[in-house]
């Protein structure tokens, strides 16, 4: 494990105390922040305590008291921001699927169930990988570079928000909109390895969400020959956008090649390269909702369906909106009710940030650290199009929104350690070398 770059004062502070780190982490874990509802005040309120240091400015940022954000500010030698951003809302649970307590519980490898990632202590709970244990790695970071008095040589800022999890705009929209948030660079700690295999992400992919609405014409179900049945012409409209949307290559731009390339190769001893390379190379379609029909034995005369769209980072979403339409136009009993979009965002590969986390992964791993695409978005799209060049970096496991999630001791302290080992190589390749009011270009 080469910490090189890890200020002496930083890397014996993290080694000595990691019993801190793993305390974090149950005290995160144990608070319940489901959303919905959301509600993270009380963890936000610890958050301000355990922060309370000299060396640390803290400032709380809300237009939901009850989804308060956290921005904590670590001053560096040069006028360079480096930001890490995390969310602490999780996803729903219901304890009576869990084997183990959702709200934390620490199990011995040797006593988990067969196929977990990790050896060691393994820490069950919503939220140890999505994301409260890069977020507690990041409060550990904090104060360790605040105990220490060691200055980092960027300004380190810490993002701790809410309402991730529901795209909410109370959480790091909110932060953006009512604070002088302007990093240069951010690494969202959302976990990027799974099955043994690291990376870091730098691109996440577009969505488009509609909503389809059919007509039909009710009859009874024993004569359906004289009604016209809106489920079936719902599901006659989706396959033909499959069938012709679908099949429709991308127009991507060459600067992605790279990333799609690296991307395949990770995704490949899991899901085959053939199928990636389609993920990237064609629209995928999911039909996640269809509602329709009052009874079994009746014609249903109207239908709805949700239809979730991605689309690669670099495509043009308006073309796509455009092909779509087109292909759905003239279909009898079929209306677009509604449609929500999103533009996919990357950050080129040898962007410091990039080149800068993968380094930082390489001082805690043996193996290979892709730089790929994510298959979905969140946060780090939000930052990439206010023009902020963002990464998704963390260890975990690929358990984030399921039942059992957990996290890893080894996971823990590789955070830590990579997180702190960043400043210094980002400050680095950036070009961060001047004092404060000496900003590099």
């Amino acid at each position: 494990m080469n910490t090189d770059a890890l200020p002496p004062a930083v890397d014996d502070y993290l080694a000595d105390n990691r019993g801190e780190l793993f305390a974090y982490l149950e005290t995160l874990v144990g608070f319940d922040t489901q959303n919905p509802p959301g509600s993270t005040a009380d963890l936000v309120a610890w958050l301000e305590s355990e922060l309370d240091e000299p060396e640390i400015d803290v400032e709380r940022f809300a237009v939901d008291p009850e989804k308060p954000n956290l921005l904590a500010t670590v001053e560096g030698t040069t006028d360079r921001k480096l930001c890490f951003n995390g969310h602490v809302d999780t996803v729903p649970f219901d304890p009576r699927d869990w084997s183990q307590d959702p709200l934390g519980e620490w199990v011995d490898a040797a006593d988990a169930d067969p196929g977990t990632e990790g050896d060691g202590d393994l820490f069950y709970g919503r939220g140890t990988t999505d994301m409260k244990g890069p977020v507690a790695a990041m409060v550990h970071v904090a104060v360790a570079y605040a105990k220490t008095g060691t200055e980092p040589p960027v300004d380190l800022l810490f993002a701790f928000v809410s309402d991730e999890e529901t795209g909410g705009d109370a959480g790091l929209t909110t932060l953006m909109k009512t604070s002088e948030f302007d990093p240069d660079a951010c690494v969202v700690g959302e976990t990027t390895a799974r099955n043994g295999r690291y990376s870091v992400s730098v691109a996440d992919r577009g969505n488009i969400w509609l909503t389809l609405e059919a007509t039909g014409t009710a009859a009874h179900g024993s004569r359906p020959m004289i009604g016209e049945n809106a489920i079936d012409r719902l599901t006659d409209a989706i396959e033909q956008l499959r069938r012709d949307f679908g099949h429709r290559e991308l127009s991507i731009d060459s600067s992605m090649d790279e990333i799609i390339e690296e991307s395949v190769e990770f995704y490949e001893p899991e899901a085959g390269a053939e199928a990636t390379r389609r993920l990237y190379q064609y629209p995928t379609i999911n039909l996640g909702i269809i509602e329709g029909g009052t009874a079994i034995n009746t014609v249903p005369a109207s239908a709805c369906a949700r239809v979730d769209i991605r689309l690669t980072a670099g495509v043009e979403t308006g073309d796509a909106l455009g092909g779509i339409r087109n292909c759905l136009t003239g279909i009898e009993g079929i209306e677009i009710a509604d449609i929500s979009w999103t533009r996919g965002s990357y950050e080129p590969l040898g962007s410091p940030i990039v080149e800068a986390s993968a380094r930082a992964a390489e001082h805690v791993v043996d193996d290979r650290v892709y730089r790929r695409s994510a298959t979905g978005g969140g946060d780090a799209k939000v930052l990439r199009h206010d023009g902020i060049r963002t990464v998704e970096f963390g260890f975990g496991t690929q358990t984030a929104h399921g039942t059992d999630e957990y996290t890893t001791a080894e996971a823990l302290v590789r955070n830590a350690i990579s997180y702190g080992t960043l400043p210094a190589v980002y400050a680095r390749l950036a070009g961060a070398d001047g004092r404060r009011g000496d900003r590099s270009p």
